[in-house]
């Protein structure tokens, strides 16, 4: 009898401690539960991320689908056509057309003898204070009268801004070499004689970079074969490397595909800021798209007139008449003639 007393007194107290134990973990869950719940009905910062798109059939939800589109800034816009406006009216002889990018990017269009003056004033004006230089880059199309066309890519520290000035050559005619304002351009200069044939007058040690001694021709061309023309191995017999014509041990097959960084070729369209003539240039509008009020331009600049383009902002930009033939805009047309 004492011993069953004893298990009446026992089993009662395990049962309450084992219920106790397991009903604990369920009131934390419950408890995090609401602090969530009452978290997200706040608006805290700590609020569940939400659905991926998609479509559920089973309970009739659906989520719209749509590509992620880089939203234009307005303001930065505008600001960058009025700097534009700006170069144009100080560099009315070099400038032929300011465009502002999809990519809220500012790009000035010159004239190739104008690089080396045009390079000049946006380093050491007040208003520009380009003193970085970044990059050098070049293209090659050949279906158009002047293949390459030469990137130069600016930063100005004090104003935290970018600046892309383009120009444009063909095989025989040289560019001015910008060395003397940046003498960082060395090698990029030189890198862009060797891969594509450009020169530079008046660099101060034009030669390749990149390829090997002896090397003939340029390799970044377009009609330049990707195989190349002759192939280096090292020879056993002769301890040495060796140049040897090329052997394809294949037959060589052409694959003519899409290119596939224009995939989204409508969010690349780029506007073209109108450079109107006939008028002081400190008060030079930009005709914006859309029918909206033109924003006037920046600061003073020289009483020449700058190049004239069309009010719609895709016509062609026309040259002074005392600009030679060798400033016609043709390769900064927005679509080239096929």
């Amino acid at each position: 009898m004492a011993g069953k007393s004893l298990w009446s007194l026992v089993i009662p107290i395990l049962r309450r401690t084992s219920g106790s134990a397991l009903r604990k973990p369920s009131n934390v869950c419950t408890w995090k539960l609401n602090a969530a719940r009452t978290l997200s009905s706040t608006g805290s910062r700590w609020q569940a991320p939400p659905a991926a798109a998609s479509t559920n059939a089973s309970q009739g939800i659906q989520t719209q689908q749509a590509p992620t589109v880089r939203r234009h800034d307005g303001k930065l816009r505008e600001n960058l056509a009025n700097f534009g406006q700006f170069v144009a009216s100080c560099m009315p002889r070099f400038v032929q057309k300011v465009l502002v990018t999809g990519t809220d990017e500012l790009e000035i269009l010159i004239a190739p003898e104008g690089i080396v003056p045009v390079i000049q004033f946006l380093k050491c004006h007040h208003n520009c204070m380009f003193w970085s230089f970044i990059d050098l880059a070049a293209m090659d199309v050949p279906t158009r009268e002047y293949r390459f066309e030469l990137i130069y890519n600016l930063l100005s520290l004090q104003y935290n801004s970018r600046i892309r000035v383009k120009t444009y050559t063909d095989e025989l005619t040289p560019l001015d070499s910008v060395v003397p304002v940046f003498p960082a351009a060395n090698w990029y200069e030189r890198e862009a004689w060797d891969l594509y044939g450009v020169y530079f007058k008046g660099h101060p040690d034009l030669r390749r970079i990149l390829t090997d001694y002896g090397f003939e021709g340029h390799p970044f061309r377009k009609d330049f074969p990707l195989t190349g023309y002759v192939e280096v191995r090292y020879d056993d017999e002769v301890k040495r490397v060796v140049v040897e014509p090329l052997e394809m041990s294949q037959e060589y097959r052409k694959f003519d595909t899409s290119s596939p960084w224009e995939v989204f070729p409508n969010f690349r369209e780029s506007l073209e800021i109108p450079l109107e003539s006939g008028k002081p240039k400190d008060t030079a509008q930009i005709a914006a798209q859309g029918g909206a009020t033109p924003s006037t331009g920046g600061a003073g600049a020289s009483a020449a007139s700058a190049p004239a383009a069309g009010a719609q902002g895709g016509d062609k930009a026309k040259p002074p008449p005392s600009v030679k033939k060798i400033n016609d805009p043709q390769p900064h047309e927005t679509k080239d003639k096929k």
